[in-house]
């Protein structure tokens, strides 16, 4: 049987450590991005909120337990309210919250009912077994999907990319990897990765501001503040009546200020990180919420360049971008190099952070064999370098010759969940 096709519309979802993708397959972006992270409330009195289409009632975990999902309600104060992440890294690891996602997904964000739409899932090379199994148990047996299918996510880049070799440099929240993709399969045995990603870059931001004394108030906490001169004490009013919050979520809300300052103030030097040149660059003016402002010059580069060069403050124990790069494509077989080197796509939203492919290009030049010709493929926009994997999932769903290549519901009838190790690679 053929899903997928005109008449049935594909789903696509992208699983990421700090946010799901997710939309219908044929639109070049997806419909939303939900935060990975679950408001979890246990304050004694039950969950009168309606269920979501389709969910029985024996299906709440804890019918004393509230939770709020996406942006808008994850950021209102609430007592007791715990930030929980259900994914650990890029694998899902509580399966209560994933359905929460999945819930609130289909019901407020797409509009429609999961059993009337096949699904592809996005997951990393390193997913285990069991946790494939578990994600297609859920999807078959709770929201009875009529097909679905897993592909990992570097292969999904590549192909956003018109790519089916490729090597994919994912620079994501939690780590950045090197990932070879061949004809459409990845070559798990020379993936290399090292965890300098975006919530390493913002841990350096948020150690920088605290000795710099630079106060990080969360927008929640500022009833009004009063416009100061820069370097000067900010002025600023509390709001009153607000409730006593976990650490857990006001850590949250200190790390969405600090998602903001590195994502306008940060670049990476084209050259190796010196003093004497960078001081000469033009410095980057900031405002935090609560009215300090200051401008940013030398730290702005300092602070990514440990992507690049993480020696001198690591004490040489990881690597550089460049350096996983061109390890993982010595373990590829050598007559499948040249091409490999000639298609390296950059995709995640790491590598949003301003100069990072042309960096990335320079020091990768220093290193290869001037023979092997190098070509970078980082698309200029945004959306499409964040959204890669979601993107190449939405074109190869809406493809006529992949719609039989759905696991349909039937397949899991009768097969059950352990034949998807040899249906997806």
């Amino acid at each position: 049987m053929m899903y997928g096709g005109d008449e049935i519309g594909a789903l696509v979802c992208d699983l990421g450590s700090q946010s799901f993708r997710i939309g219908a397959a044929q639109e070049d972006c997806p419909k939303a991005e939900i935060p990975s992270f679950v408001g979890v409330l246990n304050d004694g009195t039950s969950d009168t909120s309606a269920l979501e289409p389709g969910a029985k009632a024996g299906n709440r975990i804890n019918g004393n337990t509230k939770y709020f999902t996406d942006v808008t309600s994850l950021r209102v104060p609430r007592k007791d309210k715990e930030i929980i992440n259900c994914m650990k890294d890029g694998m899902v690891e509580d399966w209560d919250l994933f359905e929460k996602i999945m819930d609130y997904s289909y019901s407020k964000c797409l509009y429609t009912e999961a059993q009337y739409h096949p699904i592809l899932f996005s997951d990393s090379p390193l997913t285990t077994k069991s946790k494939r199994e578990k994600l297609v148990e859920i999807m078959f047996e709770k929201y009875h999907v009529p097909a679905l299918y897993l592909c990992r996510n570097a292969v999904l880049a590549a192909f956003s990319c018109g790519r089916p070799t490729a090597i994919v440099v994912d620079s994501g929240a939690v780590h950045t990897s090197a990932i070879p993709v061949h004809d459409g399969y990845v070559l798990p045995s020379a993936m290399v990765k090292c965890p300098l990603g975006g919530n390493f870059i913002s841990s350096q931001c948020k150690q920088f501001l605290a000795e710099s004394n630079i106060e990080v108030t969360p927008h929640y906490m500022i009833a009004k503040k009063t416009p100061v001169k820069e370097k000067e004490k900010p002025i600023w009013t509390k709001k009153r009546t607000l409730p006593e919050v976990t650490d857990s979520w006001y850590s949250y809300m200190c790390q969405s200020v600090i998602q903001d300052f590195k994502q306008s103030v940060l670049q990476i030097s084209e050259t190796p990180y010196d003093e004497k040149t960078v001081s000469t660059l033009p410095t980057s003016h900031y405002e935090f919420p609560n009215g300090y402002n200051q401008e940013f010059g030398n730290e702005r580069f300092k602070i990514p360049e440990q992507l690049f060069d993480p020696s001198p403050n690591m004490g040489g124990s990881m690597l550089s971008i460049s350096h996983i790069v061109v390890t993982s494509a010595g373990m590829c077989d050598v007559d499948v190099r040249p091409t490999l080197y000639n298609n390296i796509v950059i995709t995640g939203g790491n590598s949003l952070i301003q100069g990072f492919p042309e960096r990335l290009n320079r020091d990768l030049t220093a290193r290869v064999h001037a023979n092997m010709r190098l070509k970078m493929i980082s698309p200029n926009g945004s959306a499409e370098r964040r959204f890669g994997a979601w993107i190449g999932g939405s074109i190869i769903a809406s493809t006529g010759a992949f719609q039989q290549m759905w696991y349909s519901r039937h397949q899991y009838n009768e097969g059950g969940k352990s034949q998807i190790h040899t249906k997806f690679a």
